[in-house]
């Protein structure tokens, strides 16, 4: 029941932060950010140092909340686990890995792995995942969920990378069931303009909110 609790809240909240940072500090700085401008999925790249601690440490912050910690970047099954173990609610991948899907099964644990093809998509399907990742997105732009729902209208599809404010109603009118986001959400850490990430978070809140209405 909780893997499908998450699935829910996932579809639900519509957004997805990508948090990629240069330190453990600097990390969790905007994760706070992200989350006051309203975003309740956070998922932490297995690239920011600490990465694993952060996860433990934010699980248990926001356990008895609405906010869902996950795991990004995830290459392989070993990985995962580590990461299921820390805490992490769901994990999301660049690409499909059938052992990594596997094992997330096995800890009933969601996984979004990245495809880029209708032959990904289905393999996908097969192997029970619930919200398929489109990436990178910018290679094709929205019209690409649109031609996956013609042949696959049963799959839910989350694109990330190349995802911006000014596109996010494209993706969702497209038929996406959420939208992954981060270089343009977070872009205001690189100067220690948190407050800027708190604002860039609200507006793709509203402006998700605007496409679903």
């Amino acid at each position: 029941m909780k893997r499908l609790e998450t699935i829910r809240k996932m579809s639900e909240y519509g957004l997805v932060a990508v948090i990629r940072a240069e330190s453990k500090e600097q990390g969790a700085r905007v994760i706070d950010a992200v989350i006051k401008g309203g975003i309740k999925a956070i998922e932490i790249t297995m690239t920011v140092p600490g990465a694993l601690d952060i996860i433990k440490e934010l699980s248990e912050v926001y356990k008895d909340q609405d906010v869902i910690i996950g795991a990004g970047t995830v290459l392989d099954p070993e990985t995962a686990r580590a990461c299921i173990l820390a805490g992490a609610k769901f994990i999301v991948s660049p690409n499909l890995n059938r052992e990594t899907v596997i094992l997330c099964n096995r800890y009933r644990i969601p996984t979004m792995p990245g495809i880029m093809t209708v032959k990904e998509a289905i393999e996908a399907l097969e192997l029970g995942v619930e919200i398929i990742k489109v990436f990178p997105g910018n290679v094709s732009g929205p019209s690409i969920i649109s031609s996956f729902k013609g042949p696959l209208p049963q799959a839910n599809f989350m694109p990330s990378g190349g995802v911006s404010l000014s596109n996010v109603k494209d993706w969702i009118k497209a038929g996406a069931v959420a939208v992954s986001t981060g270089g343009e959400l977070t872009k205001g850490a690189k100067t220690g303009d948190y407050d800027a990430v708190t604002e860039t978070a609200a507006k793709f809140v509203e402006e998700l909110n605007k496409a679903r209405a």
